[in-house]
């Protein structure tokens, strides 16, 4: 396993800790510089990058691990509830997210996501959704047999709203049911990610995410769906 880079030095302690508990190897990093000059030379093995207490330069940080010949992926930027609207501007920043303070479990179980290879058989307890099929034990989702390239948490919350076919959820309650805790980016984090999975989904299919008015979201058809 490559080591990871993480921004800044030194990180968090349940960071740290989270890390060295989950086994993952990791070096720690002042700024982008750093992250350059200290790169191992079997590359690393992807990135995480706070963005919460410097944010011009942790995003610098990101910058330098995107924007190179061969792009360090993935990274995972850590962020504050008040900076979910930035996230939209610098999409081509990152993988993935999560909001700080952090639950261990959460941002373990994205890690995994973001670095496990895809493989093995797939399995017979498929979720399927019109032109949507799930896989559960792959944490693969296709479109039209297109893949989707998603998020720990997209994929979590397009799996939830596809095993619950036309049911309306608050945000509130999807936030409990997906997230499993009160979680600290609130209630716009559910926006945050029902808008990049909408884009995932293709300008065709957006709409299989349905916004009900002054009450949540719910899976349902699009107008290719009969």
């Amino acid at each position: 396993m490559r080591p990871l880079a993480v921004y800044p030095d030194p990180p968090a302690p349940e960071l740290a800790r989270l890390l060295d508990l989950a086994g993952y190897q990791w070096k720690a990093a002042t700024d982008e510089h750093e992250i350059r000059s200290e790169e191992p030379d079997e590359g690393w093995g992807g990135a995480i990058v706070s963005v919460s207490e410097d944010p011009d330069r942790g995003w610098a940080v990101c910058r330098a691990l995107k924007r190179r010949e061969v792009p360090v992926s993935p990274v995972l930027v850590l962020v504050r509830g008040s900076q979910l609207d930035e996230l939209q501007l610098r999409d081509d920043l990152f993988d993935d997210f999560t909001i700080e303070p952090f639950h261990p479990r959460e941002l373990e179980a994205r890690l995994r996501h973001l670095t496990a290879r895809s493989g093995g058989p797939e399995s017979s307890g498929l979720i399927e959704f019109g032109p949507l099929v799930i896989n559960p034990e792959t944490y693969e989702a296709q479109i039209e047999g297109a893949p989707l390239d998603l998020t720990y948490m997209e994929y979590e919350l397009l799996r939830f709203l596809a095993s619950h076919p036309g049911k309306v959820f608050t945000r509130e309650v999807l936030l409990n049911r997906v997230w499993g805790y009160e979680y600290y980016g609130g209630a716009r984090t559910v926006d945050v990610h029902v808008r990049r999975l909408r884009a995932k989904l293709g300008e065709g299919h957006s709409q299989l995410i349905q916004t009900i008015r002054s009450v949540g979201y719910r899976l349902g058809r699009t107008r290719h769906q009969s």
